[in-house]
């Protein structure tokens, strides 16, 4: 009973410091990103690009320290580049476990990679504050379609498509580290038993939102960032986290070149360039699949089990 009260009044004072530390610094996110959308001169826009990337990055600092003192969590990394990479165009594909991922990875690469944009599902705009800030530092919202309202409305399919063309479009010039959960969804137990997986701990990965991506920005691409991340001691949502219920996380970062078979290939139209994406992802989640059992024997053998 005492253990369960501590554990709520962890969760609702991280909550709150959570709320405060995203109110300081949303103010500044619109109002810097309201300048941008006036301001038509690319100097000027370039300039508060920065200010925007700096506001963000002193945000997700905050969210950083404070899981580093008000919760007990490990986060071993390997592979991590040991200087900062802050001026190219990276890709980074990872397996999705739960939403303590997001917060995980900003802590990992913030301030060492170009600031980290996932995809979002367009919904996801009207969270409270967050939505805002998502939507002041570009994060681009996809909405999607059922397989019901495409066959009404063919011309629906292409509107993330195009979505993603602009995405971009606008970051072409500028650093960035484009996210992207490759398998579209967090794992379970049950997903993973209605897929039948042939991974021991991944879902069935999907190709064509990565090969659409590597495609529109094939050339300015400058690197993959492959992410493998696992908790060894089962994984929680951020409720959990902030109860102290998560100890431990595990995080490979492999860096490789991005492959120059795939840049401005056609995923939609080319069975063959298709078929041989497929192939190269399907055999990239295998070698992950294999990492993340060595990172859950390591842990094990290290805790001395």
């Amino acid at each position: 009973m005492t253990g369960r009260i501590l554990a709520s009044l962890r969760v609702f004072g991280a909550t709150a410091l959570l709320t405060f530390n995203t109110f300081v610094h949303i103010g500044p996110l619109l109002l810097l990103a309201l300048l941008k959308a006036l301001l038509p001169f690319d100097r000027a826009r370039g300039v508060l690009d920065r200010g925007l990337m700096a506001i963000a990055s002193n945000w997700i600092a905050i969210n950083s320290w404070m899981i580093d003192h008000l919760t007990s969590l490990r986060v071993h990394v390997e592979g991590l580049p040991e200087q900062p990479l802050l001026d190219g165009h990276f890709m980074m594909l990872c397996n999705h476990q739960s939403w303590v991922d997001i917060p995980v990875l900003q802590k990992v690469f913030n301030r060492r990679l170009p600031f980290l944009r996932f995809f979002l599902k367009s919904q996801l705009i009207w969270v409270p504050l967050l939505g805002l800030a998502w939507w002041a530092l570009d994060f681009p919202f996809m909405k999607r379609y059922t397989r019901e309202q495409i066959a009404r409305r063919p011309e629906l399919a292409g509107r993330d498509l195009e979505a993603t063309r602009k995405f971009c479009r606008k970051f072409a010039g500028i650093p960035i580290t484009v996210g992207n959960f490759v398998e579209g969804t967090r794992f379970t137990a049950a997903k993973h038993a209605t897929q039948d997986s042939p991974y021991r701990h991944l879902l069935k990965p999907r190709a064509g939102g990565t090969a659409f991506v590597m495609n529109a920005m094939g050339e300015t691409l400058d690197t993959l960032v492959d992410i493998s991340i696992v908790y060894p001691h089962g994984r929680g949502e951020l409720a959990d986290l902030f109860a102290d219920r998560i100890p431990e996380v595990r995080v490979h970062v492999r860096m490789m070149p991005i492959p120059e078979r795939f840049r401005g290939g056609d995923y939609a139209s080319d069975e063959g360039y298709r078929a041989e994406f497929q192939q190269w992802l399907n055999e990239l989640w295998r070698e992950k699949d294999a990492t993340i059992q060595r990172l859950l024997e390591q842990s094990k053998s290290e805790a001395g089990g």
